[in-house]
């Protein structure tokens, strides 16, 4: 079975549309969706994205800090004044059958041999895992061989061979399926805000028969984005990180 990776949308409908896209041009076609979190925050779609998440096949999905910011169930102070004020217009927005489906989704969970959060296992829904010692230190926090986390919107690999060695990062495979190897922490990058340097919307394939994880990135229109974004009254640098 193939499942699409999807992290961090963030409101952002165009990207997400984008993605969905060229995923299905792909073949074999994937037959189930493993979203790790923050389908809102930031983006000016929050409603149009939870709405269309819930129409792919197979759906695993999580919540993320600015989903629980959304649902006001973590405070906005944790957030810089940016995402604050994203936050606070998103809680304006959401619709009802937006914050039911939001508010009911789990921080972590697992399926067959990975488990997934948000965050990392350590902690779901609020640490970045961005280096091999924070890797490290969150491989014995989950029993599975595999673990997917998004939060950082950054596409990295961590791999730890046996119990006693220490964690290395591992390049990225875009566009060829790349084979998986126990023990590793995966995170495919964001689809609505990446912050690797690349604007593209980031996302992966993960074929579980193979045991192979892809990255993919799909181009979308970015200015048309960001003139919503700004007419929403949005806060400008966000609009502006997405280039």
């Amino acid at each position: 079975m193939r499942v699409l990776i999807l992290s961090d949308i963030h409101a952002n409908l165009t990207a997400l549309k984008s993605v969905l896209e060229d995923a299905g041009s792909r073949t074999p076609a994937y037959e189930a969706v493993w979203c790790l979190g923050d389908t809102v925050g930031y983006g000016p779609d929050p409603n149009e994205c939870v709405e269309l998440i819930q129409t792919l096949p197979g759906l695993v999905c999580l919540i993320g800090n600015h989903d629980q910011a959304a649902l006001g169930m973590t405070q906005l102070t944790r957030f810089n004044h940016d995402a604050r004020a994203a936050a606070a217009w998103t809680q304006d927005v959401l619709s009802e059958s937006s914050t039911s489906f939001l508010k009911n989704l789990p921080s972590e969970t697992s399926v067959d041999n990975f488990t997934l959060a948000h965050g990392s296992p350590r902690q779901p829904v609020w640490e970045y895992i961005l280096d091999p010692r924070t890797a490290d230190a969150n491989f014995g926090e989950f029993e599975t061989d595999y673990c997917l986390v998004g939060h950082s919107h950054l596409p990295l690999i961590f791999q730890r061979s046996s119990d006693d060695a220490l964690a290395i990062s591992k390049s990225v495979a875009w566009n060829q399926p790349s084979p998986l190897s126990p023990r590793m922490i995966l995170n495919p990058g964001s689809v609505g805000q990446p912050r690797d340097m690349d604007p593209r919307a980031a996302y992966a394939i993960l074929d579980l028969k193979t045991k192979t994880w892809e990255g993919r990135r799909a181009a979308y229109e970015i200015s048309e984005v960001q003139l919503r974004m700004l007419k929403a009254g949005l806060p400008e640098r966000q609009a502006l990180r997405l280039v």
